[in-house]
């Protein structure tokens, strides 16, 4: 058998940034406020344009971006954030540490919100943080005209979801703020690090200054201010107003992540193929089941998702183990000790919902790591093993319906 290829091994760093990187090491030039022309202000021009917004602010992770954006949307203290109950456990961290409560609302078999629990639990909250949890976009067209109807600023967590297209518009671009992730299992690595986007001048001042930009040094983000009444308004307002945080990027990590950014347009089309590829493959069983995107939805995914149908929960178990066995990595979100995604482990939070719908779905939900780097071939030997693993444990004819 082939060997199984390592899933966690990334992309090499782009060429072009080790000049830039070596020049950095050799200035010690590490601190974004340093200059004006940091790179992390470069990274954040870059990806403003990319991604078409008015703005943006590089910070420590995706986690620091929801953060400040619920503190710089200005909610009242104590304000409840609905939430999907289906997303990792910074984001009802990030609640908490911005002095308000979680309300978690169901997610369905397709990992995506229910709309109905969505709709029901509106009523009461401030403000709603949407994951695209796996890159998985729920119906942004439903949440957007339910928010906007009631006046609700909606933050989009599009941590795995950079290079996905909603109805042709950019996710992140979509609610008042785009928060994104450079973590290394993300379409953009920089080990750790992430970015905020928004066209409100009112809130990315608010933000850059709680990021951590004291005395004046929200003048060195080019473009912000200069000539720019609005915001220059809006930051002479927040001037010595507000708390730092201080939850900076650091150059070289910026120069990690605007080197990459390039390579994006390539990384979502390869990433793409890998997974439609697979999951044809995979769906070919009765007792797994890829869900489909919704009609909308033109996916950047690097990972894959998939139900295990007609199997019981000791079959699952049973069906992780042996593909471990045989060198693949299953993750049951509901089974994995301790899973950060399983919302009953967000202990943190005090009495927690029960969310049965969301529950059922996390039991038979599993998750497998695609890197967009890996070849066909590659794609084959991590597919033939979950197909050999459930026919292991449900038997041949069974396993391919024959």
């Amino acid at each position: 058998m082939n060997d199984v290829p390592n899933v966690h091994e990334a992309e090499p760093i782009p060429e072009a940034a080790r000049a830039e990187i070596e020049a950095l090491l050799q200035s010690g030039d590490l601190f974004r406020y340093t200059s004006e022309g940091a790179a992390v202000t470069l990274l954040e021009e870059d990806f403003a344009a990319m991604m078409g917004s008015r703005y943006a602010l590089a910070v420590s992770s995706c986690s620091a971006a929801l953060f400040l954006s619920l503190k710089a949307l200005g909610l009242t203290p104590g304000a409840r954030v609905l939430i999907p109950a289906f997303t990792f456990a910074a984001v009802p961290s990030s609640v908490v540490h911005a002095d308000c409560v979680p309300v978690l609302c169901e997610v369905g078999d397709n990992y995506r919100v229910d709309m109905a629990d969505f709709e029901a639990k509106l009523d009461g909250v401030e403000a709603v943080i949407i994951s695209h949890m796996r890159g998985h976009t729920s119906d942004m067209d439903a949440i957007m005209a339910l928010c906007d109807a009631r006046d609700l600023p909606v933050i989009e967590d599009a941590a795995h979801s950079l290079g996905t297209l909603w109805n042709g518009q950019k996710i992140g671009t979509i609610g008042r703020v785009g928060c994104f992730s450079f973590q290394s299992y993300k379409m953009v690595n920089a080990g750790e690090g992430g970015i905020m986007i928004t066209d409100d001048a009112d809130l990315i001042a608010r933000a850059v200054i709680m990021s951590g930009a004291y005395e004046h040094n929200w003048k060195k983000h080019r473009g912000f201010g200069h000539g720019n009444g609005e915001l220059e308004a809006a930051f002479a307002t927040w001037q010595n107003q507000l708390p730092l945080y201080n939850l900076r990027l650091n150059n070289i990590s910026a120069a990690i992540s605007r080197s990459q950014l390039p390579q994006l347009d390539r990384r979502v089309t390869d990433g793409r193929a890998n997974h439609d590829y697979v999951a044809a493959r995979l769906n070919a069983s009765p007792f797994i089941h890829v869900p489909d995107p919704l009609g909308p939805e033109l996916r950047a995914p690097d990972s894959i998702q998939f139900n295990m149908e007609n199997m019981d929960a000791d079959q699952i178990r049973a069906f992780s183990d042996e593909s471990a066995a045989r060198g693949v990595k299953v993750q049951v979100f509901g089974m994995s000790t301790d899973n950060a995604r399983a919302f009953w482990n967000w202990q943190f939070l005090g009495d927690l919902p029960q969310l049965p719908q969301t529950r059922a779905m996390l039991m038979k939900a599993c998750d497998v790591r695609l890197p967009v780097r890996l070849t066909r071939a590659e794609l084959d030997v991590i597919t033939d093993i979950l197909l050999a693993s459930v026919e292991a444990v449900m038997g041949e004819e069974r396993a391919y319906g024959t």
